[in-house]
């Protein structure tokens, strides 16, 4: 019988070839290698601390990241961002309290303080709450001290040191009965309360006014303010219809799907391995050197990176539902502080797009060129109607809420106002404090009444 023959090449070659453990780990020594080289080129280079520091400049390190009850990171809600928060039922999420970053400091109560804010005020203490979303929290500040909080406590500082070294300037406590002495001291502006004036940032980045709502009812009104300040507007706009405040993103959807949050559990170690090596660090920095999109700078919290007008109403109804959720938010707010006795002063927030072209910086005009027609359509129309329904409110509680439409504020400032399409550089900051010192003190429970002398 004939018996075949291999081929002894056939057969040597055959023997040659890998098999799967060995082709696996040919890679893994592969990458072993590229990652040894990779550090080592870094750190010979010098461009190691440059590829470090790709997660520790501003715009990231701004960035929410959501923590559990034990302030581990929630599977499938990947940031890094450093500014922690925490879910709280009634206010959606909270900031972690007693955390810090080159750019930022959070007190033990939570607010955007260096120092703790004791539950019990001390006598002739002045406390001011400046509460809102990232724009009055001062998303992209180079430290607390540059925020609208901070100003504004300046200014008013400054106010009483102006009152005693010349008192003359300002409406003096006893008025002359009559004639033209009466007339030129009522000309004058009042003076304000003495005191130490406290203006505590209590923004949240994200927050919409059902955030402030519940913020004010359970967590600011036991520190007994003597004024809100709330500058928002935007959230409101982005919040969709069917929240009635602002929440951790897609948490929800996490937590009633068990199947995809077992398998996010399972692989988010190994996708965060891979993340924090040399090798990954460096082709994103080298093939992506733009981190965020206009959509996260702009969004504190953005469930999907989708173009930034999509997150705006999209035809009447439902900005009309937004504006209806807006307007009960605004009046409850009224209520409270009208029961407390506490001033309330509710500002529209400024925007990029209520700066017209000719008076745009040419920073303002690169971020003008990320934004669609879609968005600045949208935007306008949102912002003319939120005016409307702050001039109704204020109009039907003249003695209760203070409304102020700062949409197109810096379109005569000549600094660059804006970081993007709502956060502002340290000079639009300081202009908006500005605005709101003028405020501040014109509201008569922080003024020193005057009184005319019985005859």
């Amino acid at each position: 019988m004939f018996r075949s023959h291999r081929n002894p090449y056939y057969s040597r070659r055959k023997r040659r070839f890998p098999g799967i453990w060995q082709l696996l780990a040919m890679v893994i020594a592969g990458l072993i290698l590229l990652e040894l080289l990779t550090w080592a080129l870094l750190s010979f280079t010098g461009y190691g601390q440059t590829v470090e520091d790709y997660d520790k400049n501003a715009e990231v390190v701004y960035q929410l990241k959501f923590l559990n009850q034990n302030e581990e990171q929630f599977t499938g809600l990947d940031s890094a961002g450093q500014l922690l928060a925490q879910k709280n039922g009634a206010q959606g999420y909270t900031l972690l309290p007693q955390e810090s970053s080159d750019f930022w400091q959070i007190n033990e109560q939570g607010f955007r303080e260096s120092a703790p804010l004791p539950l019990e005020k001390p006598e002739q203490e002045k406390r001011i709450f400046l509460v809102g979303g990232s724009t009055a929290f001062g998303q992209g500040s180079e430290g607390n001290a540059k925020t609208i909080a901070s100003f504004l406590e300046t200014r008013l500082q400054e106010r009483l040191a102006q009152q005693e070294r010349s008192p003359e300037k300002y409406r003096p406590r006893i008025l002359p009965i009559r004639g033209t002495r009466r007339i030129e001291a009522l000309q004058l502006p009042p003076k304000i309360l003495p005191g130490k004036y406290n203006v505590i940032n209590a923004a949240v980045p994200g927050y919409a006014s059902g955030n402030v709502l519940a913020q004010l009812a359970l967590t600011i009104f036991p520190y007994e303010p003597d004024a809100i300040i709330l500058l928002g507007g935007y959230d409101d706009l982005t919040l969709p219809d069917e929240q009635d405040i602002r929440e951790i993103p897609r948490l929800d959807y996490l937590l009633n799907h068990p199947a995809r949050y077992f398998w996010m559990a399972v692989t988010q170690p190994v996708q965060d391995f891979f993340t924090n090596t040399n090798i990954f660090q460096t082709f994103r920095y080298v093939i992506f050197p733009e981190k965020l999109s206009v959509t996260q700078k702009t969004l504190a919290v953005a469930p999907e990176n989708e173009p930034l007008a999509d997150y705006f109403p999209q035809d009447e109804e439902q900005l009309a539902v937004r504006l209806n959720r807006y307007q009960k938010n605004i009046q409850q707010l009224t209520q409270l502080c009208a029961g407390a006795n506490i001033p309330l002063v509710v500002a529209l927030q400024p925007e990029i797009t209520g700066v017209t072209p000719e008076k745009q910086q040419q920073e303002e005009q690169e971020i003008m060129e990320q934004l669609s027609e879609e968005y600045i359509q949208r935007v306008q129309q949102g912002f003319t109607r939120l005016g409307e329904v702050n001039d109704q409110l204020g109009s039907a509680f003249p003695n209760n809420i203070k409304t102020l439409n700062y949409y197109s504020l810096y379109n005569d400032l000549s600094a660059v106002a804006f970081r993007d399409p709502i956060h502002l550089t340290e000079a639009g900051n300081k202009a908006l404090a500005e605005r709101f010192y003028n405020a501040i003190t014109r509201l008569p429970d922080l003024q020193v009444e005057s009184v005319t002398p019985e005859r």
